[in-house]
């Protein structure tokens, strides 16, 4: 799995590429948590890469967005309308602040 991360203008960018699933879903924690523990103020995690995404990506999602705290920012975007309906379905669209490309999530 790649996973990419790219900075711009004070925003960490985490861009994980094709599936996230059980056997991918530790690599991709990994990176979340290192961009999160390294106390960026904006990290936007854009999934418009992404073709799959399971429980345990969800649960890698959850993870990064409680660990970051106000003022900084755990933004979602890029999400094709199979993903977001992943995390319509398992509430998570809900709690979570999704936004529909990187222009809307830079913009929050």
């Amino acid at each position: 799995m790649e996973i990419k991360v790219e900075t711009s203008d004070g925003v960490t960018f985490v861009v994980p590429v094709a599936r996230v699933d059980s056997s991918t879903a530790k690599a991709f924690e990994g990176k979340v948590l290192q961009v999160v523990n390294s106390g960026v103020a904006r990290i936007i995690i854009d999934f418009a890469e992404m073709d799959y995404i399971s429980s345990a990506g969800l649960r890698v999602v959850l993870v990064g967005a409680k660990m970051t705290r106000a003022p900084r920012k755990f933004v979602l975007c890029g999400m094709k309308p199979h993903i977001r309906e992943v995390f319509d379905v398992s509430g998570f669209a809900k709690i979570l602040n999704i936004q529909v490309d990187r222009t809307a999530a830079t913009a929050v």
